[in-house]
């Protein structure tokens, strides 16, 4: 029979089959027939097909996996080799905060770059909004308003911005409507808190949230294996109607995202307002945008088509291709 996979480590799965029984189930023979190794060969949203356990009916084996629409992973530094973290999304939500833990705009940035390489909508949320606010109140306008010009600039770009706060409420209704009826995995740093955002948006979910570290800023991880979540959306973001769904995949806290399949000479093409001058190099595609005389990247640059801070994340994140040091 078919199941769709919620959880999973170690060759063994969380399988919801279509005889709506839960199974525990490994992969028969422990190898997915597949052209390259991966940290984990299936993730929360994928399809496959399975066969129960002669003996015990709450278990089983997986047979085969069912092509996919799309997949969005990382590479994986320490495990050397691709992390799937969901499959057959509807969209990627992307989620950071302005303050506690801090921004990171190079992390969006990476999976952003990601996202376009494998193609799936990302929507860029910025939780905590609330602490924004006290930004100003605090004398920190300066922080604010670099915050707030970056999320502009992925505005102007075409990206999905939205500016919500799980504590207040801020933007929750209009997110809700969003992710209704859809498959969206929460990707961010530890500490950003998409189990809050998932415990507000279900009153009968409560995920353990976490606190930050003292010492660095960050998040401590509390989501250990990425996990497929069918909410039901609290009626009071729904406008009183009972019984709105949403399915979520809840992925782990990521402290460093590092691109997967992507070579040096095509990172350009995943950076969407540098498309049009890719190519149109004096030295074409074997252009590094660096250096090199009649670059129309850099030319962009200057003229304003492209944004400082978005060039400075192309290069960073180039340079760590090229030399494989990755930055935290």
């Amino acid at each position: 029979m078919k199941g769709l996979i919620i959880a999973g480590t170690n060759n063994l799965f969380t399988v919801e089959c279509e005889d709506e029984v839960t199974r525990s189930c490994t992969i028969k023979g422990k190898v997915l027939k597949s052209d390259k190794r991966f940290y984990n060969p299936i993730a929360p949203g994928d399809k496959v097909e399975i066969e129960m356990d002669p003996i015990n009916d709450k278990k089983g084996q997986i047979l085969s996996l069912e092509k996919r629409t799309n997949t969005f992973l990382r590479w994986n530094v320490k495990g050397r080799c691709p992390q799937l973290l969901a499959s057959n999304l509807d969209y990627l939500i992307l989620v950071t905060t302005p303050d506690e833990p801090p921004f990171r705009p190079r992390f969006i940035d990476r999976a952003l770059a990601q996202a376009e390489h494998q193609g799936i909508k990302p929507v860029i949320v910025c939780n905590k909004w609330d602490l924004a606010e006290k930004m100003q109140s605090d004398g920190r306008e300066h922080d604010f308003e670099e915050i707030d010009n970056r999320l502009s600039i992925w505005e102007e770009l075409g990206y999905k911005v939205m500016r919500i706060s799980a504590k207040t409420g801020e933007g929750m209704i209009e997110f809700a409507e969003l992710l209704e009826n859809n498959l969206s995995a929460f990707v961010g740093q530890s500490g950003v808190g998409k189990s809050s955002l998932i415990n507000v948006m279900d009153n009968s979910c409560v995920l353990r949230t976490g606190s930050l570290s003292k010492k660095y800023g960050r998040g401590n991880h509390t989501t250990t294996k990425g996990t497929l979540i069918h909410l039901t959306l609290n009626e009071t973001l729904t406008d009183g109607v009972h019984g709105r769904k949403a399915d979520i995949i809840d992925t782990p806290g990521i402290r460093r995202f590092v691109l997967d399949d992507v070579e040096e000479q095509s990172l350009a093409m995943y950076f969407r307002e540098f498309e049009p001058f890719v190519g149109k190099c004096k030295f074409g595609l074997d252009c590094r945008h660096e250096s090199e005389p009649g670059c129309a990247v850099k030319q962009a640059v200057e003229d304003g088509k492209i944004t400082e801070e978005r060039f400075d994340s192309y290069r960073r994140i180039a340079y760590e291709i090229r030399t494989g040091e990755w930055e935290d």
